[in-house]
Parts: structure tokens; sequence; C-alpha cells
């Protein structure tokens, strides 16, 4: 099945992926300008980080309820969410402002994350079809795109505030194009007990490709405009060069899943994202970092929405959009962790050391495959 074809078919779940990645690609290319604006160092500004975390584990476990009370309004509300939360980092300028517009954009975020996620792994189970890279390479595609165009932004001298506010008006005018009603509309606990080994299993290689993911799109400006001394344009396109390779390898992530199973995927992935992290903690000048960071784009890119697909497709239907807010939970604890562990790291031995340790987090993703693949999967 074709990318375009998959796309067509889960055009709406793919808009709604899209804005998603609109927002965070910007936000990844506005951090060092907003951690000067709150006056942060390393380690306390990871702290910050922290409070998307909390949104989203907060909103992910209650997202199968919400789902449930809005129905076929659910994405386009979670993107009203969106437009609004945004506004808020831009007018952050204190330590405890920041953190709590990361908590507002965490919940808009937990909410949109689970619900469209669950309507792809509804759309595949009957479809037939494999979805869910093609989904998600339009994340990573709209990523790259709100980086780079956020990196010319910021060289014109344009605030936070005022990009975000223009996206959240083009997203209001698309939000009414976001009504699906769901496939599975049935309630929690209706075909039985979750089966929390497949949950917990999936969930560890979601957690690992995300910590991976968010390692990148919070630290890799930082790390090319003070590690390797690039302009505050050359900082931007550290996260737009991963949203690229990561769209990139979603999409042709897409063509392979359909030859190839998850697990092998996920195997040759991991090694792909190793090597280009080695490169990135390796590199002399902010071209090579470049490159690194376009490998491990390539590599991370299908680890966590394989993840995904392989914890709908091994629990009962009823329990699809549950068991994805509970993997989605873990995956994401991910964001609790990677701003922690990246801060502290950076802060103690620099940005060097802490990419490495995300090139030894990834090793981790080997033996769960094994686990899961003596599973069945």
């Amino acid at each position: 099945m074709s990318v375009l074809n998959a796309l067509r078919l889960s055009h709406v779940p793919a808009l709604a992926f899209a804005i998603l990645g609109l927002y965070w690609g910007s936000f990844a290319a506005f951090v060092p300008q907003l951690k000067a604006q709150t006056g942060a160092g390393d380690a306390l500004f990871g702290m910050l980080l922290l409070g998307t975390a909390c949104g989203l584990a907060t909103t992910m476990w209650i997202a199968p309820t919400v789902d449930r009370a809005l129905g076929r309004w659910s994405m386009g509300v979670c993107a009203a969410l969106l437009a609004g939360a945004f506004l808020l980092p831009g007018l952050a300028t204190s330590p405890a402002a920041f953190f709590g517009a990361m908590l507002c954009c965490g919940m808009a975020s937990g909410l949109t994350d689970v619900i469209m996620n669950a309507r792809v792994s509804e759309l595949e189970a009957h479809s037939k079809r494999p979805l869910m890279n093609a989904n998600h390479g339009m994340f990573s595609l709209a990523y790259a795109v709100g980086a780079l165009a956020t990196g010319s932004a910021r060289a014109a001298s344009v605030q936070p505030f005022v990009v975000f506010a223009v996206l959240g008006l083009l997203v209001l005018l698309l939000a009414r194009r976001l009504q699906m009603t769901p496939h599975d509309a049935r309630g929690e606990g209706v075909a039985g007990t979750l089966p929390w080994g497949i949950v917990a299993l999936c969930g560890a290689v979601v957690l690992i490709a995300f910590m991976s993911e968010a390692a990148v799109e919070a630290w890799s400006a930082l790390h090319l405009e003070r590690t390797l001394g690039g302009s505050a344009a050359e900082g931007a396109l550290g996260p737009a060069m991963l949203g690229l390779t990561m769209a990139v390898g979603r999409f042709s992530g897409q063509a392979v899943s359909e030859r190839l199973s998850d697990t092998r995927v996920v195997l040759g992935a991991v090694t792909v994202a190793v090597a280009g992290t080695v490169l990135v903690v390796l590199a002399p000048a902010p071209l090579v970092a470049y490159v690194g960071f376009g490998i491990m784009g390539l590599g991370i890119s299908v680890i966590g929405p394989l993840g995904l697909a392989l914890v709908g497709r091994l629990v009962p239907p009823a329990l699809r959009t549950v068991a994805i807010s509970r993997t989605a939970v873990l995956g994401f604890l991910g964001f609790f962790i990677a701003p922690t562990l990246m801060g502290l790291i950076s802060q103690g031995f620099g940005l060097r050391a802490a990419f490495a340790a995300v090139a030894l987090l990834l090793l981790v993703v080997w033996p769960l495959v094994a686990v899961l693949r003596s599973r069945g999967a």
C-alpha cells in the first residue's frame, strides 16, 4: 500500500498528527530563546521541561474517558486546546511560569496523541492495512516544517508568542475538518482485563524511542549553538533535520512494514539510530552533527509508531483505546526522564556525554524486542 493511499485512508487523524508536529517543531527551534527568557541553567531548564511530561501523563490516562464523552468532536477540541496552550510559553519570563506553560502544553498534547493514535489503530483494524508509520510521518514532516519556519522567524527577530498566535489561528480554521466518529466506541473493561504484560513491553519500547526523540528535540539546537559554535539559524537546523529524516524514515517504514515483520524493522532501526547518535557525539562541526541527527531520525522514526501499532494489534478491539493510552503513558514517561537526564549529564559532563547516554539507552530495545517475539509479536 503506498504512502499516499495510506494517508488518504486516514486523512482525518493525519491532519491531527500534522498539527501536533507543527507545534512541537516550532517549540524545539525556540528552545534556546525560551531558555534564555527564563534565565534557567541547563539542569533547571531540564527540570522545567518536566512540566510537559506532567501534563502528558495526566491527560493520557484520562484520554479514553474524554474520547467517549466527546465522540466525533474529540480531535477538534484537542486542536483548540493546543492553540490556546502554546500561546503560554512565549509569555513565560520566569521558571515557574514556564513550568506552568509546559504543563498546559503537555495536557493538550497528551489528549491529542492518544486519541489520534487510537483512530489510526481502529482504521488499521478495519482496513487490515498498516497505517501508523504514514501518520507518524506526517507528524515528523510537519515538525521539520515548523522548525525550519521558526528558525527563519528567529533570524528575523520574530517573538515566540507571535509565531504561536499565527499558528493557532491556522489550527482553529482547520479544527472542523477533524471530526471523525470512533469505530470502537465501547467502554473500558468490556472485553476483560487489560493484558499489562504486553502493554509494559510495548510501553518500554515506546519509552526509549520517545526519550531519544525528546533528547534531540530539546537539546540539539543548544548542542549546535553552544558546543559547536553555530548560529541561531544553524541551531534550528538540528531539530529540523531530525524531523525531515524521521518523516523519510516513517514514510519508508510504511512500505517496509508491508514486507517485513514489525519486530525486524525495529531491530534494524535501533542499529541505524545508534550509529547516528555516535556521529553526533563525535561531531567536530555543525555539518557533521546534521548528518548524525539525520541518521538518528531515520532510525528512531519507526520505533515508537511500531510499538503503538503492536499493542493495538495484540489486545482485544474493545480495549484498544485504553491499551494505547496506557502504552502512551508509559512511553511518554520519556518526557519525564529525558529532559532531566540530559540536563544533569550536560551540567556535569557536557552535551557530548549526554548524547552518548542516549546511544546506550537505545541498545536496550534489542532485548525488549526479543521478549515480544517470544509472545508472538
